[in-house]
């Protein structure tokens, strides 16, 4: 569930909608748009005012009684050329974003959403959380990366041609002054369907948008320009900082002190304002991890997480849903991991981020080649991330020493096997019960079931792959070839036995 829903069931919608790639189908009365949208709205329990539904496109191409049965239910129509419409309708929701701050609804018509629309939005909604409804006239064969509340198809959503014909004629009159056309290439806007007609056959229309005008086909994405390490939101200044490390992307250095993992992390918070309780996770094959550096992780409480690099991302994700849950927002969230390469872990974090109110920090062992669709307030090289002063250094070793005796060399972090028990092992409290346990022969059974259906997963991936990829042709020819040499050879063997066998007489 959205964090904030519940405050967006009673505010105001605002809706978008592509009439090219999601038309008006033929015979439907278009007076009956929004009463179909606001039926769905209640239905899922959004009772705001629907403040504005525009439709973008050609109107050149749509018919009079189209425009006016839009306009009179208050349905603001948009000319635009068809290769910017992308362009002029993203541009107009970020102006509305700037304009309306949450709790609000936003609803996007469109089948572009999973393409040159999600990168940018799917950021901004990691910035500030809206409500987002989609529709679309086909469904996206991708998961997208934006996090939406209700998704629908747009016939369906639409629904029979016969329903709220009442409706619609009530409204048409409560919504007569809202009416409003509106020419994108000339800024000209009327009420009149037959004059927002007549000016788009106009030569002064024309003359604007071939030569003023130009054509946009990109949408313009605002986020890449954003800057990177922000200081610290006054809401997230003092909150938990959850943070999840993957050893086998991002390993220690060698010759690197492993307990100068925590305060240098520690210390670049603060740089930023960051003044809240840390906890770390590090998830690694620790069968090959040096003891020393185990022992000088834990020392300084970071927890331990045994994990085969097959499993690794689903292991840290199940840990962040279930630590998001256990922590209220709002809550820093850090991952330390290349995370541009493995999309199954990415798509789903942006997701989260998207409905929880998560302020977000990424460290990665070299820079991305292009930019994430992830939005951190900061984000650090891993190298760079553990340099810390000579100063600091010696300081840390007197420290660490010393609460190493107070402990009597005992750790205080948690130690788990996440490869057993569907990573959901206790914690064994040492580093010598958890040696113990991974070099046990039930553990080593564990691995290896898990590593080979790992294998056969990915074989049938590659099967399936070489289908939609066009080499079924292929497949199925060097299945005829393979069983027509099978049965050759059980031809020549029945000959040759035909041979050996004595003749009766």
């Amino acid at each position: 569930m959205w964090w904030g829903e519940e405050a967006a069931k009673g505010a105001k919608i605002a809706v978008w909608w592509d009439m090219k790639e999601c038309p008006i189908p033929e015979g439907y009365d278009a007076g009956r748009i929004r009463p179909s949208l606001e039926a769905a709205f209640k239905e899922r329990g959004y009772s705001g005012p629907v403040s504005s539904i525009t439709a973008y496109g050609d109107q050149t191409q749509t018919p009079v009684h189209i425009l006016q049965g839009l306009l009179s239910t208050g349905v603001s129509v948009a000319h635009t050329r068809s290769e910017s419409t992308n362009y002029i309708l993203y541009r107009d929701i970020v102006e509305w974003r700037g304009q309306n701050p949450p709790p609000a609804t936003m609803m996007i018509i469109s089948n572009q959403v999973g393409g040159d629309l999600s990168w940018d939005l799917a950021r901004l909604q990691q910035r500030s959380q809206y409500n987002l409804f989609l529709a679309y006239s086909k469904a996206p064969c991708v998961l997208s990366v934006l996090s939406t509340s209700s998704r629908w198809l747009w016939e369906k959503l639409l629904g029979d041609n016969n329903n709220n014909r009442i409706e619609t004629r009530s409204v048409q009159y409560k919504l007569s002054a809202m009416i409003l056309g509106c020419c994108k290439s000339c800024n000209f806007d009327c009420q009149s369907p037959e004059k927002f007609r007549k000016h788009l056959s106009s030569y002064k229309h024309a003359r604007q948008q071939e030569s003023v005008y130009p054509t946009y086909k990109e949408v313009n994405r605002v986020t890449e320009t954003w800057g990177r390490n922000y200081a610290a939101a006054p809401e997230y200044a003092t909150a938990k900082i959850l943070v999840w490390w993957n050893m086998f992307d991002c390993p220690i250095p060698e010759g690197y002190d492993a307990r100068r993992v925590r305060p240098s992390l520690e210390e670049a918070f603060k740089k930023l304002g960051y003044s809240g309780p840390v906890s770390i996770t590090a998830y690694g094959d620790l069968n090959h991890t040096p003891e020393h550096l185990l022992r000088g992780l834990s020392s300084t409480g970071v927890s331990l997480a045994h994990t085969i690099l097959d499993v690794t991302y689903k292991r840290m994700y199940s840990d962040l849903l279930d630590g998001q849950k256990s922590n209220p927002t709002p809550t820093n969230i850090m991952v330390i991991s290349d995370t541009d390469t493995h999309q199954a872990f990415s798509t789903p974090l942006v997701r989260l981020v998207q409905k929880q109110k998560h302020n977000l920090f990424l460290a990665y062992s070299s820079r991305p080649c292009k930019m994430f669709v992830l939005l951190p307030s900061a984000e650090w090289l891993w190298h760079s991330l553990l340099e810390v002063s000579e100063k600091r250094k010696h300081v840390l070793q007197k420290c660490t020493s010393e609460s190493e005796s107070d402990r009597g060399g005992e750790s205080s972090a948690m130690l788990y096997c996440k490869v057993c028990c569907g990573g959901q092992g206790p914690d064994y409290k040492s580093l010598d019960y958890l040696r113990t346990h991974l070099s046990s022969e039930e553990h080593a059974q564990e691995e290896y079931s898990i590593t080979a259906f790992v294998k056969k997963s990915k074989n049938i991936k590659r099967i399936r792959k070489a289908f939609r990829t066009g080499f079924l042709l292929l497949y199925n020819h060097l299945r005829r070839l393979r069983a027509r040499k099978s049965q050759s050879c059980r031809r020549r063997g029945s000959r040759r036995r035909a041979q050996k066998s004595p003749t009766v007489w």
